[in-house]
């Protein structure tokens, strides 16, 4: 059987600054139909690399893929999880999809939403996703569902995580928190054994090398729950932090990071061995800025390395929403390239239809993001400023979405961001956003707004999941106990 193209799709969202430009090699990359693999971890922020300036941590694989690859250096997602999942297979902004949360219904992707696994399938790719979905957890809205033939992911929005809504986890977990985790995988929950993480790369491992024996080309997501919290690492990668004098919680977390590292290291090898690489775009990319900015060292506290930033997840500034985008193609994507241009999580959803040769359908929803494959066949394309719209939502549930219009949000384009309504940082010499220029500027300040009141008038009534009933009993703790009844949890056969 012929060797499966597997287009090394890596987007490495992880930092992008501070490197020298060489020209990219990609010419005429549509429809080249390559294997496709993003790798997405959940709460890891710029400061979280050594190759970005963290001088605790140690991520040589993940630096490695930093120097050999194309380099998105202003790429922006949503300040949490669920939103920026939401954005990237819906290919428009979160709110218009109907996430506007990470729990109580509100992180369910609108069913009327085509992503673009969806039409991945349909153009002849296989489909896999292992380890974090978190937009949905009734059986309408799971990946099987949506776009995706292999299925290995945990439930919630987190390992173990439980709230009185539909949004938790498989019973199991709440116990068993990162290690010998239950899972779903495709239509049988099973037991497995060791840490999620390196579970989570192993099924995606064994998938692809089924896949690779086969003609078709295939997309693989891979989206870690490390290094969200609680922080639990092996053993034998948060001890080197202990010993330096670190709390547990950012022991803990590095420890995560290195693991994450590691196992990043072994796909790569994997895929080498396989030789694949030359037919597999491998992106590396995080959900959103960093989860942690503070712990103890020596038991003083101590603010933890954010690559300057001044805040993290869940805030609408730069470090809630500036990530790490390293894309890896060997011998088409340029090496040790940075693109300055304005990108952003919802553009994968166009990119990769354009790299498959997929035409995307007018009746599906309009989407919002650009192919970024200009950009990889030339880093000095000509790129046409946009405007992005930022918003942390969250606000009560069942309320007015209005009365939270103006709070906690953002706009932003290549030169400015506008926060609140009531800052406004010039990124093009402030990137840090030290210093509010909103006095200075009130044509800007006018434009930007005028175009997110005209935004979030378009956006309102495609927030469909404000008024939904929460669940009385959480799906994935019904559709455990039903298979612990009628046949138990089998060992996950690997």
């Amino acid at each position: 059987m012929g060797v499966r193209t597997l287009v090394h799709f890596v987007i490495l969202i992880i930092g992008l600054s501070g490197c020298r430009c060489s020209p990219a090699f990609g010419d005429g990359l549509a429809g080249k139909r390559p294997n496709i693999i993003l790798v997405m971890t959940d709460d890891q922020g710029m400061g979280d690399l050594s190759c970005m300036g963290n001088q605790v941590l140690k991520t040589p694989h993940l630096d490695k893929l930093y120097a050999s690859g194309t380099r998105f250096t202003d790429f922006q997602v949503c300040p949490t999880c669920s939103p920026t999942r939401a954005a990237i297979l819906g290919g428009r902004h979160e709110f218009r999809s109907g996430v506007t949360h990470t729990l109580n219904e509100r992180e369910r992707l609108a069913l009327e939403t085509t992503t673009f696994p969806q039409l991945l399938q349909q153009a002849g790719y296989a489909t896999g996703i292992f380890g974090k979905w978190h937009l949905g957890d009734e059986d309408a809205y799971q990946p099987y569902n949506r776009g995706f033939d292999e299925v290995f992911i945990h439930g919630a929005g987190g390992i173990g995580q439980s709230y009185k809504c539909s949004c938790g986890d498989f019973p199991p977990n709440r116990k068993n928190r990162y290690f010998d985790i239950v899972a779903l995988h495709n239509d049988t929950i099973v037991q497995t054994g060791g840490y999620c993480t390196d579970v989570f790369f192993r099924a995606a491992g064994l998938w692809i090398n089924r896949q690779r024996q086969t003609d078709e080309p295939f997309f693989a997501m891979i989206t870690t729950n490390a290094p969200h919290d609680p922080f639990l690492a092996p053993d034998e990668t948060k001890q080197r932090f202990l010993d330096l004098g670190y709390d547990r919680d950012t022991a803990g977390r590095y420890g995560m990071l290195e693991n994450l590292d590691w196992n990043v290291g072994e796909l790569v090898s994997k895929l080498t061995e396989w030789n694949l690489l030359d037919n597999t775009l491998l992106v590396f990319m995080t959900d959103n800025g960093q989860g942690r900015l503070r712990g103890t060292l020596g038991g003083e506290p101590v603010r933890l390395f954010n690559a300057g930033f001044r805040t993290g997840k869940g805030t609408v500034y730069e470090g809630g929403t500036h990530v790490p985008a390293f894309w890896n193609w060997r011998g088409v994507t340029g090496q040790d390239v940075d693109i300055p241009a304005l990108a952003a999580h919802i553009d994968l959803f166009p990119t990769f239809c354009e790299l498959a040769g997929v035409k995307i359908p007018e009746t599906i929803q309009r989407l919002e993001g650009r192919s970024l494959v200009p950009l990889l066949e030339n880093p000095r394309a000509k790129w046409e400023d946009r405007t992005l719209f930022i918003h942390t939502g969250r606000w009560q549930q069942k309320s007015d979405p209005n009365l939270s219009k103006y709070t906690s949000c953002a706009v932003r384009t290549s030169r400015w961001r506008m926060v609140n309504n009531r800052e406004l940082y010039d990124i093009s010499v402030d990137p840090k956003e030290m210093t509010n220029v909103f006095d200075r500027h009130p044509d800007v300040v006018e434009r930007l707004r005028r175009e997110y009141d005209q935004w979030w008038q378009e956006t309102l009534p495609l927030m469909v999941n404000e008024q939904a009933p929460l669940a009385v009993t959480q799906p994935q703790t019904l559709r455990y106990e039903k298979q612990l009844a009628e046949r138990g949890i089998p060992n996950w056969d690997e």
